[in-house]
Protein backbone atom coordinates (compact mmCIF):
# COMPACT_ATOMS: atom_id res chain seq x y z
CA UNK A 1 0.00 0.00 0.00
CA UNK A 2 1.62 3.60 -1.02
CA UNK A 3 1.60 6.42 1.30
CA UNK A 4 -0.76 8.18 0.31
CA UNK A 5 -3.50 5.30 0.42
CA UNK A 6 -2.19 5.46 4.07
CA UNK A 7 -2.43 9.03 4.69
CA UNK A 8 -5.44 8.88 3.11
CA UNK A 9 -7.06 6.33 5.55
CA UNK A 10 -5.51 8.28 8.16
CA UNK A 11 -7.69 10.57 7.51
CA UNK A 12 -11.11 11.26 10.14
CA UNK A 13 -14.30 11.24 8.60
CA UNK A 14 -15.57 14.47 7.78
CA UNK A 15 -12.12 16.27 7.83
CA UNK A 16 -11.51 19.09 5.28
CA UNK A 17 -9.44 17.87 2.64
CA UNK A 18 -8.66 21.07 0.16
CA UNK A 19 -12.01 22.80 -0.92
CA UNK A 20 -13.93 19.04 -0.03
CA UNK A 21 -14.65 17.12 2.91
CA UNK A 22 -14.79 13.54 3.27
CA UNK A 23 -17.93 11.82 4.36
CA UNK A 24 -18.47 8.33 4.59
CA UNK A 25 -21.67 6.23 4.40
CA UNK A 26 -23.58 8.79 2.55
CA UNK A 27 -25.07 8.84 -0.61
CA UNK A 28 -25.49 11.20 -3.29
CA UNK A 29 -28.58 9.88 -3.39
CA UNK A 30 -29.44 10.49 0.09
CA UNK A 31 -27.83 14.25 0.52
CA UNK A 32 -30.37 15.06 -3.01
CA UNK A 33 -33.34 13.48 -1.14
CA UNK A 34 -32.25 15.34 2.40
CA UNK A 35 -31.97 18.34 0.47
CA UNK A 36 -35.12 18.03 -1.69
CA UNK A 37 -37.12 17.78 1.41
CA UNK A 38 -35.61 20.54 3.43
CA UNK A 39 -35.94 23.37 0.11
CA UNK A 40 -39.66 21.66 -0.82
CA UNK A 41 -40.36 22.26 3.05
CA UNK A 42 -39.40 25.64 3.03
CA UNK A 43 -40.56 26.44 -0.34
CA UNK A 44 -44.18 24.96 0.72
CA UNK A 45 -44.60 26.34 4.32
CA UNK A 46 -42.43 29.82 4.03
CA UNK A 47 -42.14 30.68 0.44
CA UNK A 48 -45.25 29.91 -0.92
CA UNK A 49 -47.62 31.88 1.86
CA UNK A 50 -45.05 34.70 1.77
CA UNK A 51 -45.61 34.80 -2.12
CA UNK A 52 -49.35 34.90 -2.05
CA UNK A 53 -49.33 37.62 0.62
CA UNK A 54 -47.74 40.15 -2.01
CA UNK A 55 -49.77 38.51 -4.90
CA UNK A 56 -52.92 39.48 -3.01
CA UNK A 57 -52.05 42.62 -1.85
CA UNK A 58 -51.48 43.51 -5.19
CA UNK A 59 -54.14 42.01 -7.03
CA UNK A 60 -56.23 44.77 -7.58
CA UNK A 61 -53.47 47.04 -8.69
CA UNK A 62 -50.81 49.45 -6.91
CA UNK A 63 -53.87 52.05 -6.44
CA UNK A 64 -55.56 49.59 -4.24
CA UNK A 65 -52.46 48.74 -2.38
CA UNK A 66 -51.43 52.47 -1.58
CA UNK A 67 -55.18 53.07 -0.23
CA UNK A 68 -54.58 50.38 1.77
CA UNK A 69 -51.32 51.41 2.93
CA UNK A 70 -52.32 55.03 3.12
CA UNK A 71 -55.38 54.96 5.32
CA UNK A 72 -55.34 56.43 8.16
CA UNK A 73 -56.11 53.75 10.83
CA UNK A 74 -53.49 51.93 8.45
CA UNK A 75 -51.06 54.78 9.40
CA UNK A 76 -51.90 55.17 12.83
CA UNK A 77 -51.07 51.24 13.57
CA UNK A 78 -48.05 51.75 11.49
CA UNK A 79 -47.14 54.47 13.52
CA UNK A 80 -48.06 52.35 16.82
CA UNK A 81 -45.89 49.17 16.14
CA UNK A 82 -42.45 51.22 15.04
CA UNK A 83 -43.23 53.34 18.64
CA UNK A 84 -43.45 50.34 20.71
CA UNK A 85 -40.18 48.60 19.22
CA UNK A 86 -38.50 51.62 19.65
CA UNK A 87 -39.46 51.99 23.30
CA UNK A 88 -39.17 48.25 24.15
CA UNK A 89 -35.62 47.29 22.26
CA UNK A 90 -33.59 49.68 24.43
CA UNK A 91 -35.59 48.32 27.27
CA UNK A 92 -34.74 44.57 26.36
CA UNK A 93 -30.78 45.20 25.32
CA UNK A 94 -30.45 46.93 29.04
CA UNK A 95 -32.35 44.28 31.04
CA UNK A 96 -30.96 41.75 28.94
CA UNK A 97 -27.38 42.93 28.89
CA UNK A 98 -27.56 43.33 33.19
CA UNK A 99 -29.43 39.74 33.06
CA UNK A 100 -26.95 37.72 31.18
CA UNK A 101 -24.36 39.30 33.01
CA UNK A 102 -25.78 38.22 36.21
CA UNK A 103 -25.66 34.31 34.89
CA UNK A 104 -22.74 34.34 33.04
CA UNK A 105 -20.03 36.13 34.98
CA UNK A 106 -21.07 35.71 38.56
CA UNK A 107 -22.40 32.91 41.23
CA UNK A 108 -25.05 33.17 43.72
CA UNK A 109 -28.05 31.96 45.11
CA UNK A 110 -30.98 31.75 43.11
CA UNK A 111 -29.07 31.63 39.75
CA UNK A 112 -31.53 28.75 38.64
CA UNK A 113 -34.54 30.76 39.72
CA UNK A 114 -33.04 33.77 37.33
CA UNK A 115 -32.46 31.79 34.89
CA UNK A 116 -36.18 30.27 34.78
CA UNK A 117 -37.65 33.55 35.29
CA UNK A 118 -35.84 34.48 31.77
CA UNK A 119 -37.45 31.42 30.10
CA UNK A 120 -40.51 32.00 31.73
CA UNK A 121 -42.18 33.99 28.57
CA UNK A 122 -41.03 31.11 26.36
CA UNK A 123 -43.47 28.51 27.89
CA UNK A 124 -45.97 31.17 28.97
CA UNK A 125 -48.79 31.92 26.37
CA UNK A 126 -49.07 35.16 25.05
CA UNK A 127 -52.66 35.15 25.96
CA UNK A 128 -51.88 34.18 29.71
CA UNK A 129 -49.26 37.17 29.87
CA UNK A 130 -52.29 39.74 28.30
CA UNK A 131 -54.92 38.60 30.95
CA UNK A 132 -52.35 38.93 34.22
CA UNK A 133 -51.80 42.41 33.20
CA UNK A 134 -55.46 43.43 32.90
CA UNK A 135 -55.69 41.15 36.20
CA UNK A 136 -52.80 43.92 37.63
CA UNK A 137 -53.70 47.39 35.83
CA UNK A 138 -57.31 46.71 34.28
CA UNK A 139 -60.02 49.09 36.27
CA UNK A 140 -61.42 46.15 38.27
CA UNK A 141 -57.52 44.59 38.69
CA UNK A 142 -55.83 44.92 42.09
CA UNK A 143 -54.03 47.75 40.83
CA UNK A 144 -56.28 49.69 38.68
CA UNK A 145 -58.27 52.03 41.45
CA UNK A 146 -55.10 53.68 42.53
CA UNK A 147 -53.86 53.87 38.90
CA UNK A 148 -57.59 55.41 37.61
CA UNK A 149 -57.12 58.05 41.07
CA UNK A 150 -53.60 58.80 39.74
CA UNK A 151 -55.14 59.65 36.35
CA UNK A 152 -52.79 57.01 34.97
CA UNK A 153 -54.25 54.57 32.61
CA UNK A 154 -52.48 51.26 31.85
CA UNK A 155 -54.91 48.98 29.74
CA UNK A 156 -56.33 50.01 26.22
CA UNK A 157 -53.22 52.61 25.90
CA UNK A 158 -49.75 52.54 25.01
CA UNK A 159 -48.11 51.46 28.17
CA UNK A 160 -50.27 48.39 28.50
CA UNK A 161 -48.53 47.58 25.07
CA UNK A 162 -45.47 48.33 25.84
CA UNK A 163 -46.17 45.98 28.54
CA UNK A 164 -47.34 42.94 26.66
CA UNK A 165 -44.46 43.66 24.18
CA UNK A 166 -41.97 43.64 26.90
CA UNK A 167 -42.83 40.54 28.40
CA UNK A 168 -42.99 38.53 25.34
CA UNK A 169 -39.46 40.08 23.86
CA UNK A 170 -37.41 39.69 26.67
CA UNK A 171 -35.77 36.57 26.51
CA UNK A 172 -34.19 37.30 23.00
CA UNK A 173 -31.33 39.28 24.05
CA UNK A 174 -30.74 37.46 26.91
CA UNK A 175 -30.46 34.33 25.61
CA UNK A 176 -28.20 35.13 22.70
CA UNK A 177 -25.86 36.83 25.41
CA UNK A 178 -25.63 34.14 28.44
CA UNK A 179 -23.69 31.18 26.04
CA UNK A 180 -21.35 34.05 24.71
CA UNK A 181 -20.47 35.71 28.11
CA UNK A 182 -20.34 32.54 29.57
CA UNK A 183 -17.59 31.04 26.49
CA UNK A 184 -15.59 34.17 27.09
CA UNK A 185 -15.53 33.63 30.65
CA UNK A 186 -14.16 36.60 33.10
CA UNK A 187 -9.95 36.73 31.83
CA UNK A 188 -10.45 39.87 29.91
CA UNK A 189 -12.55 42.07 32.66
CA UNK A 190 -10.35 40.39 35.34
CA UNK A 191 -7.55 41.96 32.94
CA UNK A 192 -8.51 45.05 32.19
CA UNK A 193 -9.57 45.72 36.21
CA UNK A 194 -6.30 44.70 37.32
CA UNK A 195 -4.64 47.26 34.87
CA UNK A 196 -6.65 50.17 36.34
CA UNK A 197 -9.66 50.39 34.44
CA UNK A 198 -13.01 51.05 36.30
CA UNK A 199 -15.92 48.97 36.05
CA UNK A 200 -17.76 50.62 33.51
CA UNK A 201 -14.81 51.37 31.56
CA UNK A 202 -14.37 47.90 31.35
CA UNK A 203 -17.67 47.02 30.01
CA UNK A 204 -17.16 49.65 27.38
CA UNK A 205 -13.95 48.70 26.03
CA UNK A 206 -13.48 44.61 26.92
CA UNK A 207 -17.00 43.29 27.43
CA UNK A 208 -19.07 45.05 24.87
CA UNK A 209 -17.25 44.60 21.99
CA UNK A 210 -16.91 41.38 22.57
CA UNK A 211 -20.30 40.55 22.78
CA UNK A 212 -21.31 42.95 19.72
CA UNK A 213 -22.94 40.32 17.06
CA UNK A 214 -24.33 38.22 19.81
CA UNK A 215 -26.04 41.57 21.01
CA UNK A 216 -26.81 42.51 17.41
CA UNK A 217 -28.40 39.46 16.74
CA UNK A 218 -30.78 39.29 19.67
CA UNK A 219 -31.94 43.00 18.71
CA UNK A 220 -32.96 41.81 15.26
CA UNK A 221 -35.01 38.83 16.91
CA UNK A 222 -36.31 41.28 19.69
CA UNK A 223 -37.30 43.66 16.73
CA UNK A 224 -38.99 41.13 14.42
CA UNK A 225 -41.12 39.54 18.10
CA UNK A 226 -42.13 43.00 18.57
CA UNK A 227 -43.30 44.20 15.24
CA UNK A 228 -45.02 40.71 14.94
CA UNK A 229 -46.82 40.22 18.43
CA UNK A 230 -50.21 39.59 18.47
CA UNK A 231 -51.48 37.88 21.71
CA UNK A 232 -50.68 39.66 23.90
CA UNK A 233 -51.26 43.32 22.28
CA UNK A 234 -54.93 42.01 21.53
CA UNK A 235 -56.12 41.06 25.22
CA UNK A 236 -54.72 44.53 27.11
CA UNK A 237 -55.07 46.76 23.45
CA UNK A 238 -58.50 46.64 23.60
CA UNK A 239 -58.02 46.54 19.74
CA UNK A 240 -59.27 50.36 19.60
CA UNK A 241 -59.10 51.40 15.77
CA UNK A 242 -57.00 53.73 15.08
CA UNK A 243 -55.63 54.32 18.49
CA UNK A 244 -54.51 50.78 20.25
CA UNK A 245 -54.30 48.74 17.29
CA UNK A 246 -50.89 47.51 16.16
CA UNK A 247 -50.32 46.16 12.32
CA UNK A 248 -51.15 42.37 13.48
CA UNK A 249 -54.42 43.82 14.96
CA UNK A 250 -54.92 45.87 12.04
CA UNK A 251 -54.57 43.23 9.52
CA UNK A 252 -56.59 40.87 11.85
CA UNK A 253 -59.86 43.82 11.44
CA UNK A 254 -59.61 44.89 7.84
CA UNK A 255 -59.72 40.73 7.07
CA UNK A 256 -62.80 40.24 9.35
CA UNK A 257 -64.46 43.17 7.55
CA UNK A 258 -64.22 41.68 4.25
CA UNK A 259 -61.24 44.55 3.20
CA UNK A 260 -58.75 41.85 1.97
CA UNK A 261 -56.87 44.11 0.03
CA UNK A 262 -56.07 46.65 2.39
CA UNK A 263 -55.43 43.79 5.12
CA UNK A 264 -53.02 41.70 3.08
CA UNK A 265 -51.21 45.58 1.98
CA UNK A 266 -50.46 45.57 5.76
CA UNK A 267 -49.78 42.32 5.90
CA UNK A 268 -47.13 42.58 3.32
CA UNK A 269 -45.72 45.82 4.41
CA UNK A 270 -45.41 44.13 8.33
CA UNK A 271 -43.79 40.70 6.61
CA UNK A 272 -41.65 43.26 4.35
CA UNK A 273 -40.06 44.65 8.14
CA UNK A 274 -39.14 41.48 8.66
CA UNK A 275 -37.38 40.49 5.44
CA UNK A 276 -35.14 43.43 6.06
CA UNK A 277 -34.48 42.22 9.13
CA UNK A 278 -33.15 39.56 7.79
CA UNK A 279 -31.53 40.91 5.22
CA UNK A 280 -29.56 43.02 7.27
CA UNK A 281 -28.79 40.08 9.69
CA UNK A 282 -27.53 38.00 6.69
CA UNK A 283 -25.64 41.01 5.46
CA UNK A 284 -23.95 41.48 8.78
CA UNK A 285 -23.17 37.84 8.46
CA UNK A 286 -21.50 38.15 5.15
CA UNK A 287 -19.59 40.92 5.20
CA UNK A 288 -18.41 40.57 8.57
CA UNK A 289 -17.70 36.83 8.86
CA UNK A 290 -13.78 36.85 9.73
CA UNK A 291 -14.32 38.91 12.67
CA UNK A 292 -17.96 36.95 13.85
CA UNK A 293 -16.04 34.33 13.96
CA UNK A 294 -12.75 35.48 15.46
CA UNK A 295 -15.16 36.78 18.32
CA UNK A 296 -16.80 33.57 18.34
CA UNK A 297 -13.85 31.87 19.31
CA UNK A 298 -12.20 34.66 21.51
Amino acid sequence: MSDASLAADALPVGRPTGHRTVARGESAVVRVVLIGVGLGFLALFLALPLAIVFLEAFARGWGAYRAGIADPDSLSAIQLTLLVAAITIPINVVVGIAGAWAVAKHEFRGKSVLVSLIDLPFSVSPVIAGLVYVLLFGAQGYLGPFLKSQGLQIIFALPGIVLATLFVTFPFIARELIPHMQALGNADEEAALTLGASPWRTFLMVTLPNIKWSLLYGVLLCNARAMGEFGAVAVVSGKIRGLTTTMPLHVEILYNEYMSVAAFAVASLLALLALVTLAAKTFLEWRYADEIVATRRH
